[in-house]
């Protein structure tokens, strides 16, 4: 973009903490407050005439905080994920004015292509990682990216705000304990501005000191009046250090100042009498400004002012002429593009190193070989969970990897799916690939938000690869109840940006891993438990392993197209030799293999054939994952078709405990029978 050239005085983004106390110092500080507090202005009078859509929530207040810190930081290594209330953060970390401006402006200028609103964005390639609304949810993923940096062998520190009322969330506590146990160096600030949204502090929590947390995980806690910049410069310039030194996490509570209401449209009339002008007199940029008067800086002061208003307002023509975004190209950045295979040995990489033969294996132990190649063969690799390390797993899929590759890489996580997930995905956007094994598919609904709203988006809206490989043991028939038999594809693949792999056999499991790990987006591996010990198959390193994302055709047949997917295959195939030889009908059977994205031409053509169409899945029928399929496949070639699809599924209840019941809820090889029998009539 053709920008107006920003002033030289902001080519200066860093102040050394040592070098805090300096005179120059605190000028500069004060030109980054009052350009942020410019722009908010700015940004606030273009929302009101209806230049801006959405809304805007202004950082005026939190200015003698965020500059501080943001230029403290080291921005060659460090990683911080802003707040709303971050405006001055941004300016200093990276980009020009305009490019922050064109965000507010969703015209072609904005840095995410008018993909997210306002100040939700970042600069991922230099570690500043875009917010989403739910507040909290980034604390982890700042965790994950600092402890990459550090795995790399840099002295990072990361940073990690989020506000009083945002500090109630159980994601903020699972993300402190999850810093303390892993002792990663992150800088956690409560901005605690006495108010979220509408509702005090007084009306949020009994004890009002809210760094006082700190104590109940190891770290140290302390407060800090924002009112006066030179002394959160100072503040902040120790904490950094210390921080930096010692390797642990640190939880400041600064108190800050909301000089405005939440957002553009908040009137603020739930406030006492008075009290905003109470709060609006303790304003720090004013006192700062006089402050620094005072000390003989007056003709220096009125310099930087009218060159920031010069260059903003020059700044804001050449952003507001700039043409709207276009939508081209929206579905093709939903996924990162297509990297090329990794350079694999080609081997199995077998637990007793005959790296040459073919093993006779479950699924859980090719799954097992898969992560032993990968952690052998890829540095980057990482694998966590809860349970993973010396027990191996709920299913024993990682044991003895972590007496072979150490805590550091096979890595036990407390009991906090959202904030293990979040940190995956921090180590995910800075060059790491963590694998994150779920217990049971089911207590993936507690990190739903990291998954679907966060990793899934990632590229789509940052253009950030978010390489993470999900693993959940998932489906029934074991008699694990409820909590612990659940289906999830249909309800996490309604969600755009994930993609998903389901095999059904050793090979498949083998060749899945490989394929998922080395994708650039988020995949689900869905992992029956049923199948982890159903037989032994061989194993071998299979040189077209991404075929896997392609459906495997496994039988040919004249009277429909089968369509499934996991532990369903193998009843399915029973169910094909029973009906060919009591009822002579024959089937194509595809195996699905990878659930998204759905690759459907080899399954069209074979329905444009047989003319009909069954689909079977284990998942509930009511909104499950065959609707998909069915609409997928039919849509084009409706009219041709000889019958109504078949979709064959479990009842539309929650997983019940009994076997009994277990048995009459879900597909059995009988009810498949039956089924397709009478509709071929």
């Amino acid at each position: 973009m053709n920008f107006p050239s920003t002033p030289a005085r902001f080519a200066r983004r860093d102040i050394r903490p040592a070098d805090a106390g300096r005179p120059e110092n605190l000028l500069q500080v004060y030109a980054w407050m009052q350009l942020s507090r410019t722009a908010d202005n700015r940004i606030l009078d273009l929302f009101r005439q209806g230049l801006i859509r959405g809304t805007v929530t202004g950082g005026q207040g939190n200015e003698a905080l965020i500059v501080p810190l943001a230029l403290l930081a080291d921005k060659t290594i460090d990683v911080i994920s802003f707040s709303h209330r971050g405006l001055g953060g941004h300016l200093v970390w990276s980009g020009h004015l305009g490019d922050h401006l064109c965000q507010y402006f969703a015209n072609s200028g904005s840095p995410t292509k008018a993909r997210e609103g306002n100040i939700h964005h970042g600069d991922p390639a230099h570690r500043s990682l875009p917010m989403i609304s739910h507040l909290g949810i980034m604390l982890s993923n700042v965790i994950g990216g600092t402890d990459s940096q550090r795995r790399l062998g840099q002295p990072a520190v990361g940073f990690a705000f989020f506000g009083d009322g945002s500090s109630s969330t159980g994601d903020i506590h699972e993300s402190l304990n999850l810093a303390a146990v892993l002792s990663v160096p992150v800088v956690f600030v409560i901005e605690n501005n006495k108010y979220a949204y509408s509702t005090p502090v007084c009306e949020q929590f009994v004890s009002s000191n809210l760094f006082e947390r700190a104590k109940g995980y190891g770290m140290e806690g302390f407060s800090m009046d924002c009112s006066d910049p030179a002394h959160v410069l100072q503040t902040l310039a120790a904490a950094i250090e210390r921080t930096r030194a010692t390797g642990r996490p640190l939880l400041i509570e600064a108190h800050t100042f909301r000089l405005r209401g939440h957002a553009a449209y908040d009137t603020g009339d739930y406030m006492k009498p008075g009290e905003a002008e109470a709060i609006l007199a303790q304003d720090p940029l004013p006192k700062f400004r006089a402050t620094l008067a005072a000390a003989g800086h007056g003709t220096a002061l009125d310099a930087i002012d009218a060159e920031i208003s010069a260059f903003t307002e020059a700044t804001l023509k050449v952003s507001l002429a700039l043409p709207p975004v276009s939508p081209a190209g929206m579905q093709d950045d939903l996924f990162a593009p297509h990297s090329p295979p990794m350079p694999w040995v080609p081997s199995v990489g077998s637990i007793e190193n005959q790296e040459s033969k073919i093993e006779n294996l479950t699924l859980a132990q090719a799954l097992t070989l898969g992560l032993r190649k990968i952690l052998t063969e890829r540095p980057e690799a990482i694998v966590l969970g809860q349970d993973i390390g010396s027990y191996g797993g709920a299913f024993k899929v990682t044991e003895g990897l972590v007496q072979v590759f150490g805590r550091p890489r096979v890595l036990s996580t407390p009991l906090c799916e959202s904030a293990s997930t979040g940190y995956a995905l921090g180590l995910a956007t800075n060059g790491h690939r963590p694998i994150e094994e779920f217990q049971f598919a089911d207590f993936s609904t507690d990190a739903t938000t990291q998954i679907v709203l966060n990793a899934a988006t990632y590229h789509f809206r940052a253009g950030q690869k978010c390489p993470v490989v999900f693993r959940f043991p998932c489906g029934g028939g074991l008699t694990f109840g409820s909590f612990h038999s659940q289906e999830l594809e249909s309800a996490f693949l309604s969600f755009p940006g994930l993609k998903a792999l389901y095999p059904s056999n050793p090979q498949d499991a083998f060749n899945a891993l490989l394929a998922a790990y080395e994708d650039d987006n988020p995949v689900i591996l869905f992992e029956h438990k049923g199948l982890y010990r159903r037989g032994k198959h061989p194993v071998k390193f299979d040189a077209s392993y991404r075929s896997i994302w392609e459906p495997a055709k496994l039988r040919s047949g004249a009277d429909a197209t089968l369509v499934t997917y996991g532990e369903m295959v193998l009843l399915a195939g029973e169910a094909c030799d029973y009906l060919a030889g009591e009822y002579e009908k024959t089937f194509d059977l595809f195996d699905l293999r990878a659930l998204a994205p759905l690759k459907l031409d080899a399954i069209k053509a074979s329905l444009a054939r047989t003319g009909r169409l069954v689909v079977l899945h284990e998942g509930r029928r009511t909104h499950g994952f065959g609707a998909e399929l069915v609409a997928r496949l039919t849509e084009e070639h409706f009219a041709s078709l000889k019958a109504a699809p078949l979709r064959i599924a479990a009842l539309d209840l929650p997983v019940p405990f009994a076997p009994e019941l277990e048995a009459a809820y879900r597909p059995s090889k009988d009810k498949i029978v039956d089924a397709i029998a009478a509709w071929l009539g």
